[in-house]
């Protein structure tokens, strides 16, 4: 087992740093957008912190959990030393689009290499992108795992995270730099569906499934919980609600590209390619359309590269 340390802005699983990034909730309109901004990570609680409020399942689970908005979008941000992680948005696997497994699959690669990985926006659903991680209630046949999975639906996140065997895999931290210069409450369960086409690829494991230590496997669950609740379990209130899409690139803040020529791309995911998005499932409900389309000038985008 590798240490945990929670604080307010993530989660630290032996040497690897996991934070949980508020951003844009890009259109949902088939385009493929660059990436959005980080607008600030989400606060990260202990589960145990709060046992007098928080559902009695979860004191079970263990954990964190985060405040999120119905349809609110994230993503999660890598940092230390590279580690295999292994991510379920519930009762599915966020790269391989199948049922949640705690072991590393060499056959059809489950996993990410983080930081080498420094981000993971959304579910492995096409060549070259994703679809982006958007909360929504568990039940009403939004997520991805209420589409894909027959059990009944976990919600939240759970990370499996593995260790290097000694000598195994390269310990660097890297960064990035810029290639231009442009300057008591019921269990309400929050899910994780799949929302807009983003530039992102899956990194195959350069360092071969053997490569780490399965004695040092770790688990975290995270649970998510909407606004009010959190405000009812902490008595604290939670972060304000993110601008749109449409105000932040009227307002001429960048949006970005990853620089990652040479380091491969995962196959998509079957499964994760045939998922209805949230625009779908709003459109077979008769919800109104909104999140409509979206056109981000070049001079907006930065490129990004790992060093």
């Amino acid at each position: 087992m590798l240490p945990v340390t929670v604080n307010q802005d993530g989660l630290m699983i032996g040497e690897l740093r996991i934070s949980f990034e508020r951003t844009l909730r890009i259109p949902d309109d088939e385009k493929t957008y660059p990436l959005p901004p980080s607008l600030g990570t989400f606060p990260v609680c202990r589960v145990s912190d709060y046992k007098d409020t928080v559902p009695e399942k979860w004191l079970e689970e263990g954990g964190v959990f985060i405040p999120v908005y119905q349809r609110e979008a994230m993503w999660l941000s890598f940092s230390g030393t590279p580690h295999a992680l292994i991510v379920d948005a519930g009762n599915t696997n966020a790269v391989s689009g199948k049922e949640r497994c705690t072991e590393l699959q060499a056959d059809e690669q489950n996993y990410v290499v983080a930081p080498d990985q420094p981000w993971l926006d959304g579910f492995n659903a096409g060549k070259g992108y994703i679809r982006q991680f958007v909360a929504m209630p568990v039940g009403q046949g939004y997520s991805v795992e209420e589409q894909l999975s027959d059990k009944e639906p976990r919600g939240g996140l759970s990370f499996t995270v593995f260790a290097p065997k000694p000598g195994r895999v390269e310990q660097e931290c890297g960064g990035f730099y810029l290639l231009t210069d442009m300057h008591v409450c019921q269990d309400a369960a929050m899910g994780i569906a799949a929302g807009g086409k983003m530039e992102q690829e899956i990194y195959p494991d350069q360092y071969g499934v053997d490569a780490w230590d399965r004695k040092t496997k770790t688990a975290v669950r995270v649970h998510f919980v909407n606004s009010e609740q959190y405000e009812r379990m902490t008595g604290d209130a939670p972060p304000d609600s993110p601008v749109t899409a449409e105000v932040y690139t009227e307002h001429g803040f960048p949006w970005f590209r990853m620089y990652d020529e040479g380091k491969g791309d995962l196959a998509p995911s079957d499964e994760l390619s045939k998922v209805k998005s949230v625009k779908d499932v709003d459109k077979e409900k008769r919800v109104p359309a909104e999140n409509e389309s979206l056109h981000v000038p070049d001079n907006q985008i930065v490129t990004v590269k790992k060093n």
